[in-house]
C-alpha cells in the first residue's frame, strides 16, 4: 500500500513538473510577442490546460492517450517497482533538460523510463513492440506534421491578408493570439495528464494482482479522483512557469510576430487534436517546435535558426533511450530496498 502511495505522489509531482517543463509550449509565443505579461499568459494557459478535462471526459468520452500509456508494458510484467524506477528516472531526465533549458519531451521521458525498467526487469519480451515503435515514430511525425500545417497556414493568411492594413491586422493578430494559445493549451492538457493518468493506472492495475483493494482490474475502472487529479496538477505546473524554455522556444528559434504565433499555436493545437483522435502520445514540445518552425520557414529558410533546431533533435532522438538507460538503473537500486 505504501509503495502505490509512493508511486502515485510521484505521478502527480512529475504530473506538475511536466506543466512547468511544457508551460513554454503553450506561452512561449504570447509572451515574446507581447500579448500577455508572462503571469497572465500562464493563468490562462493552466486555466485551458483544466477545460481539457471536461472535453476529454464530456465531449470525446474517453481517455484513449492514457489507455495507450498504460500498455507500453505488457500487464503480466507491470510491477510496483518498476513503475516507481520509471517515474524517478523520468523526473530526474525532466528536471535536468528544464534546467539546461532544452525544450525535451515529458511523454517520451515517462514512456522511456517505464519501458527501461521493465526491460532491465524482465527482458525486451515485457514491452509491447508496436507501441514503443509507434509512440517514438512520432517523434518525427509530430513536428513534422506541424510544420506541415503551419507553413500551409502561413502562406494561406498571407494570402487572404495581403491588402490588409499591416497595422490593423497585427491588432488582430494579437486577439487572435489569445485563441490560438488558448487552442493549444487544451491540447496541452488532454495530451500530457493523460500519460500520467496511464501511469497510475498501470500501478493500480499492477496493485490489483498483489491483492490490494485500490487495485482495479483495467483502465476503465479508473476512479475520477485520479483525472481530476492529473488535469488540476498540470495545472498547477503550467502556472509555475518554466522561464527557460520560454526563452529557447518564443526567440531562439525564429523571431515570432503576433501573426507568426497564431498560426504555430493553431497548427500545433490541430496536430495535438489529430493524435487524441489516433490515441497517440505525442509530445507538445515536438509539436509546437515544429510549428514555429514551419512559420518561420515561411519567411526564408534563413529565418531559422537551424543550429538551435539540430540541438533540439539530438535531445528528443536520446530522451526515450537516456530515460531507458536511467530507470533500468534506477530499478536495480530500487531492487536494493524494496
Amino acid at each position: 500500500m505504501a509503495l502505490l502511495v509512493t508511486i502515485i505522489i510521484l505521478a502527480l509531482l512529475f504530473d506538475f513538473i511536466n506543466g512547468f517543463h511544457d508551460a513554454a509550449n503553450s506561452i512561449a509565443t504570447i509572451v515574446s510577442t507581447k500579448v500577455l505579461t508572462p503571469f497572465q499568459a500562464v493563468l490562462w494557459a493552466a486555466f485551458f490546460n483544466f477545460v481539457a478535462f471536461f472535453i476529454s471526459k464530456y465531449i470525446i468520452g474517453e481517455f484513449g492517450i492514457a489507455n495507450t500509456v498504460s500498455k507500453t508494458v505488457y500487464e503480466q510484467f507491470i510491477t510496483l517497482p518498476i513503475i516507481l524506477s520509471g517515474i524517478i528516472a523520468a523526473i530526474f531526465w525532466n528536471l535536468a533538460t528544464w534546467w539546461l533549458g532544452i525544450p525535451s519531451s515529458s511523454s517520451h521521458t515517462l514512456i522511456g523510463g517505464f519501458a527501461g525498467a521493465a526491460i532491465a526487469a524482465c527482458g525486451f519480451e515485457a514491452v509491447h513492440g508496436s507501441v514503443i515503435l509507434k509512440i517514438a515514430a512520432f517523434i518525427f511525425v509530430a513536428p513534422l506534421v506541424g510544420f506541415c500545417i503551419a507553413a500551409s497556414l502561413a502562406t494561406l493568411t498571407k494570402y487572404l491578408c495581403k491588402k490588409a492594413n499591416p497595422h490593423r491586422a497585427n491588432h488582430w493578430f494579437k486577439r487572435l493570439q489569445l485563441v490560438s494559445s488558448a487552442l493549444f493549451s487544451i491540447g496541452h492538457g488532454m495530451n500530457d495528464s493523460q500519460k500520467v493518468m496511464g501511469i497510475i493506472a498501470a500501478a493500480m492495475i499492477a496493485a490489483h494482482s498483489l491483492g490490494l483493494e485500490e487495485g482495479i482490474n483495467s483502465i476503465n475502472d479508473l476512479p475520477t479522483w485520479v483525472p481530476v487529479a492529473c488535469f488540476t496538477v498540470i495545472s498547477l505546473g503550467t502556472m509555475s512557469g518554466g522561464w527557460k524554455i520560454v526563452k529557447t522556444m518564443g526567440t531562439r528559434i525564429t523571431k515570432v510576430t503576433p501573426f507568426e504565433g497564431v498560426v504555430a499555436e493553431t497548427a500545433g493545437a490541430l496536430t495535438l487534436y489529430m493524435t487524441e483522435i489516433v490515441k497517440i502520445p505525442v509530445s507538445t514540445t515536438h509539436t509546437i517546435t515544429g510549428s514555429i518552425i514551419g512559420v518561420g520557414a515561411t519567411k526564408r529558410l534563413s529565418a531559422v535558426r537551424w543550429g538551435v533546431t539540430k540541438d533540439l533533435l539530438i535531445a528528443w532522438i536520446l530522451t526515450i533511450p537516456v530515460s531507458a538507460a536511467m530507470a533500468a538503473g534506477i530499478y536495480f537500486l530500487v531492487g536494493l530496498f524494496v
